[in-house]
C-alpha cells in the first residue's frame, strides 16, 4: 500500500495498519517453558469440575478444544489433554517485551489484551515505507527474543487488519489492500465478522443476510432500523470501510533503545559512538508524541553478562536531542574505565510527561 493511495469514496490517505495477534499465547509460553509440553495438547486453565479453559495449544484445537469452553467439555474431546495452571504475571511481563518491540516502530499502538494489539504504521519511526516489512520485522524480533510466534494482518483499516490476521495463522501474515478489501469482504459469512456475535449472527441470517454482500444490498435505513447504532457500522464494513482511529490508550512510562554489538567494546570513544545512534531512535519517539522526560538511564550489558544501569534526573524535561546525548554521555563517563568489555549498550528516558503538561509526573523506575 503507497501513501498515495485512496480508499473508493475516500479522499483521505490510506492508513497503514497492522494487527498482531500471537499465536495460541499462554499455551504457547507454558510449552516454551516446558519442553515437555511440546507437541502436546495443552489447556491452560483450571481441570477441576467448575474449571474454565483460558487458552489451547493448537494441539488441543485439532479436536475441537477453544478457549472459554468448560474443562470437562475440553476434556471430554481431548482425554490426553494436559491442564497447566495460569501464571499470568509471566504473560504479562511477556507482553511488555512484545509492547517494547512494538514502540521501536511507532508510538501509535492500542493494545486489545496481553497477546493483541493494533499498530498505525502510517508513520513510522524507522521509515519503513512497507507495512508488510514492518510486519515481518516485528514479528521476527518477537520471535527472536521471546522464542514466540505472532500473526500479523495489514490492511487499510483496523477491521481488515484483524481479518487478515487470522488468514494465515499461525505464524503468518496477510495484506489485505485497498483494492482487495470490498471483495474480501462481500464472500465472508457474517458471523467471522469481528463484531458480531452468534446472536447477531442468527439474527442476521433470519433477515436473509448470511454475507457481507447480503449486507452491503441492504440500505443504512434498514441496517439503522434492524441493528440500532451499530447498523452504520454493519452497513460500512460491508463495504471495507472502517474509519475507527487507532488509539493509543496507553501511557507509556519509558521509552528506551538498545544495540548489542558484534564485538565487544571498551574505549569511551567507541561507546560514545555506539549511544548515538540510540539517542537518534528514543528522540525520534519524542518528537513523534510530543512526549519529554525528566530521567535518563544508561544499561550497560558486560561480557559476562552482568548489567547495571546509571540514571540521572533533570528538573524540567530534558528540551532537545543534545541534551539527551549529553546526559547519556556524563553517564557513561562517569563509568570510566569500565571494569570489563561491553557488549551492549541501552538509552531509555522516564519520567515522561506530554509537551505542556503544568507538572512532572512522578519519577519512575526503570
Amino acid at each position: 500500500m503507497s501513501d498515495s493511495d485512496t480508499v473508493a469514496g475516500h479522499a483521505s490517505p490510506v492508513r497503514k495498519i497492522i494487527h498482531i495477534d500471537m499465536d495460541a499465547f499462554y499455551a504457547s509460553v507454558e510449552q516454551r517453558d516446558n519442553p515437555q509440553l511440546r507437541g502436546q495438547p495443552v489447556a491452560v486453565g483450571g481441570s477441576a469440575e467448575r474449571g474454565v479453559v483460558a487458552a489451547a495449544s493448537y494441539e488441543a484445537r485439532r479436536f475441537g478444544v477453544r478457549s472459554a469452553m468448560p474443562s470437562v467439555t475440553a476434556k471430554r474431546q481431548c482425554p490426553d489433554l494436559i491442564f497447566v495452571k495460569p501464571r499470568f504475571e509471566v504473560y504479562k511481563a511477556i507482553s511488555r517485551q512484545i509492547r517494547d518491540i512494538f514502540a521501536e516502530h511507532t508510538p501509535v499502538i492500542e493494545p486489545l489484551s496481553l497477546d493483541e494489539a493494533y499498530l498505525d504504521v502510517t508513520e513510522n519511526l524507522q521509515v519503513i515505507p512497507l507495512a508488510r516489512d514492518i510486519a515481518l520485522k516485528i514479528r521476527a524480533k518477537i520471535k527472536a527474543e521471546t522464542g514466540l510466534n505472532a500473526s500479523a494482518g495489514i490492511s487499510y483499516n483496523k477491521f481488515l487488519a484483524k481479518l487478515a490476521s487470522d488468514h494465515r495463522k499461525p505464524n503468518g501474515q496477510f495484506v489485505i489492500s485497498p483494492e482487495m478489501g470490498p471483495a474480501f469482504v462481500e464472500t465472508l459469512p457474517v458471523g467471522k465478522f469481528h463484531g458480531i456475535g452468534p446472536a447477531t449472527a442468527a439474527k442476521m441470517n433470519a433477515l436473509g443476510l448470511f454475507t457481507g454482500l447480503d449486507i452491503r444490498n441492504q440500505s443504512l435505513e434498514f441496517m439503522n432500523a434492524n441493528f440500532g447504532k451499530s447498523g452504520a457500522y454493519y452497513y460500512w464494513i460491508s463495504r471495507g470501510v472502517d474509519e475507527r482511529p487507532v488509539r493509543a490508550n496507553r501511557i507509556r512510562k519509558s521509552i528506551g533503545a538498545e544495540n548489542t554489538f558484534s564485538i565487544d567494546l571498551d574505549a569511551f570513544d567507541a561507546l560514545a559512538a555506539e549511544v548515538r545512534p540510540l539517542v537518534d531512535k528514543v528522540w525520534r519517539h519524542c518528537e513523534a508524541t510530543g512526549n519529554r522526560g525528566r530521567t535518563v538511564t544508561l544499561k550497560i550489558k558486560f561480557a559476562d553478562f552482568e548489567i547495571i544501569t546509571r540514571s540521572r534526573s533533570v528538573a524540567a524535561g530534558v528540551a532537545g536531542r543534545d541534551d539527551l546525548e549529553r546526559l547519556a554521555c556524563g553517564l557513561l563517563e562517569a563509568e570510566m574505565p569500565l571494569p570489563k568489555r561491553v557488549r551492549l549498550l541501552g538509552v531509555s528516558l522516564s519520567s515522561l510527561q506530554a509537551a505542556g503538561d503544568p507538572e512532572p509526573q512522578l519519577t519512575l523506575g526503570i
